[in-house]
């Protein structure tokens, strides 16, 4: 717009482009002084108030730009066909909570149930395409479960659960919570369980030993029901560990880690798949994963076996010198020998433990192998 001043005129109506809320007897006023300065002022209003409506429009665009952050649901399952309708309402009555501050998918590993398992997930994935599935074509085991699910999650952030319920999802409402704040990683605390004082004795010696072998603190009473930070799943997935322990390797990341209590409940659907001889076995791969102190306990104990031989050599040397006559014993003989083999063996079968893990990484065996798969693309399977 341009607008020519002078003594006694201005330009021509014709000439002037129109401004939206300025009358022509207010153009006519150009040649006063207050009525140039009252048009100048509603020029710039209108200026300012559209600039102010670009940048909220701006913002809108943005907005709509950053869409919600995207949380996998992680559940490993083994002949869990009881418990998955169950499981698959209480995990849509979460997306509704959650709903307007992140998206959920389901991503389901199946270890290759006997049950009706794969065949409820198939039903469950037709009609809801937040599930997703993969069978396995075998059993590889609980911990190598997660892991291949962990592989297969596509979210921001994803939190492991068990089908059975004992660990409640609604917790994620407060993990999610933490999690913006800054925690790579937000574990479960057991508070109570509903088991046993034998066993839940038997756990917590557990729990105490590993920690205290590890070569890094690992959380005590803390099982695998967590949320993970994207950055912190990347550096997970990988490790190559054909015997993972999960907690142990999660410790070990470093980031920052924070745990919740809560209250596990008791399992009112299917049957437990831990008995006491599995909980002493992923024990075992706990120490042996995350410890040397095995190996350096068998060279001590070496060690300690060899000073001992070289003190009773000596002993009876000096009882043959001091009693030329004394007896020659068998007996004691062949007990020192049995004693020394069967030492030796249980020192051995320590070694061999480790040198088994080394082998397992070299043979360089896939971690399962996917027979079918729902809601995947070929090309988004990555074993």
């Amino acid at each position: 717009m341009v607008i020519v001043f002078g003594a006694n005129r201005i330009a021509p109506l014709a000439d002037v482009a129109p401004v939206a809320g300025v009358d022509h007897r207010d153009v006519l006023a150009l040649s006063r002084p207050r009525g140039c300065l009252r048009i100048f002022n509603l020029f710039f209003a209108q200026e300012r108030c559209l600039m102010r409506s670009q940048e909220a429009l701006s913002k809108t665009h943005s907005d709509r730009r950053s869409p919600l952050p995207l949380i996998t649901i992680a559940i490993p399952v083994c002949n869990e066909a009881d418990s998955l309708d169950a499981l698959y309402e209480r995990l849509c009555r979460l997306g509704e909570t959650m709903s307007g501050r992140c998206t959920l998918e389901f991503v389901f590993t199946d270890n290759h149930s006997s049950d009706l398992t794969w065949t409820k997930l198939s039903q469950l994935a037709s009609k809801d395409a937040r599930v997703r599935a993969i069978r396995f074509s075998k059993n590889v085991g609980y911990q190598r479960s997660i892991l291949a699910n962990y592989m297969h999650a596509r979210g921001d952030a994803v939190m492991q659960i068990d089908a059975d319920l004992q660990d409640p999802p609604e917790l994620l409402v407060e993990f999610f919570d933490l999690w913006q704040l800054g925690h790579r990683v937000v574990y479960g605390i057991r508070r109570e369980r509903t088991e046993g004082a034998a066993i839940n004795l038997f756990r917590r010696l557990g729990y105490w030993a590993i920690d205290k072998l590890s070569e890094h603190p690992i959380p005590r009473n803390a099982g695998d029901f967590r949320l993970i930070d994207r950055a912190a799943l990347d550096a997970l997935t990988r490790m190559n560990v054909p015997s993972p322990y999960l907690r142990g390797m999660i410790a070990g990341l470093g980031f920052d880690q924070i745990g919740v209590p809560y209250k596990r409940d008791p399992r009112t659907l299917g049957q437990s798949k831990f008995n006491v001889a599995r909980i002493t076995q992923l024990g075992l791969v706990a120490i042996i994963n995350h410890s040397v102190v095995p190996l350096r306990l068998a060279s001590f104990v070496g060690a300690a076996s060899l000073v001992i031989s070289i003190i009773g050599g000596l002993y009876f040397i000096v009882e043959k010198i001091v009693q030329p006559d004394y007896p020659r014993g068998f007996a004691s003989v062949y007990v020192l020998l049995l004693f020394g083999i069967g030492l030796h063996a249980s020192l051995l079968g320590v070694v061999g433990e480790y040198v088994l893990r080394t082998y397992l990484i070299l043979r360089s065996e896939p971690l399962a192998i996917v027979e079918h798969a729902l809601n995947f693309r070929t090309d988004e399977i990555r074993l």
